[in-house]
């Protein structure tokens, strides 16, 4: 058997699905865009940070991840952020249009886009897991053709788990009909790759797209 052919059904092992990442993978580096729209609105990143820290303390969660299980809204989220870097500046700051400013620079990777689609071809399953945002979903969805590569989508805003929480994966894994063991992972957080693991699932830390391609093609192979 080829590296080109998927794993034969009751093949132990043999890689036959592989689910991917959005942001930071399929996309160029968040941090960049996060960034670059920092930089427009004159904040650093070491406020973010404190601006995040002290909301977390102080309602006992972390406000990113209760919006990236769509348990509040991008407008409640953006008000009480805006909020708290004003009153730790002493002015007003507004964060209004942020994530139409965040998608402004963010670029898809049209290189692994197009392996993820030449992996179709070869018939593996696909996915994409993405820890996102609810509101955002038109956004992404619109930088590549989803429906056209990728069989299954899993939204954390959309199903309220989020990596590297064992549910998300586990239901991506249910409607891909995969198991863990036949499996391939691929994410730019190290912490997102050890949840997929924990599972038994294969995982590739996403660094570059050359360097995420060749480990891909290698785990592929017999």
């Amino acid at each position: 058997m080829s590296s080109d052919e998927p794993a034969t059904p009751g093949e132990p092992n043999r890689i036959e699905a592989i689910i991917s990442d959005f942001g930071g993978v399929l996309t160029s580096p968040m941090t960049e865009s996060f960034v670059g729209v920092l930089d427009a609105s004159g904040i650093s990143l070491e406020e973010l940070g404190k601006a995040m820290a002290a909301i977390a303390e102080r309602d006992g969660s972390n406000p990113l991840f209760e919006l990236e299980t769509g348990r509040v809204s991008e407008t409640t989220f953006m008000g009480r952020l805006s909020d708290e870097l004003s009153a730790g500046r002493g002015s007003p700051v507004e964060l209004d249009g942020f994530g139409e400013r965040y998608f402004r620079h963010l670029r898809p990777n049209q290189r692994l886009i197009d392996y993820m689609r030449e992996l179709r071809d070869r018939g593996y399953k696909l996915a994409i897991c993405t820890n996102n945002i609810r509101e955002w979903e038109a956004r992404w969805r619109a930088m590549l053709p989803v429906d056209e590569i990728f069989d299954v989508v899993v939204d954390s805003a959309f199903v309220g788990s989020r990596k590297p929480e064992p549910r998300i994966y586990q239901i991506t894994l249910e409607r891909l009909g995969a198991t863990p063991e036949t499996t391939l992972f691929i994410d730019d957080v190290e912490v997102n790759c050890d949840g997929a693991r924990s599972l038994g699932v294969r995982a590739i830390r996403f660094r570059s797209t050359e360097q995420a391609i060749e480990e891909i093609e290698a785990a592929l192979r017999p």
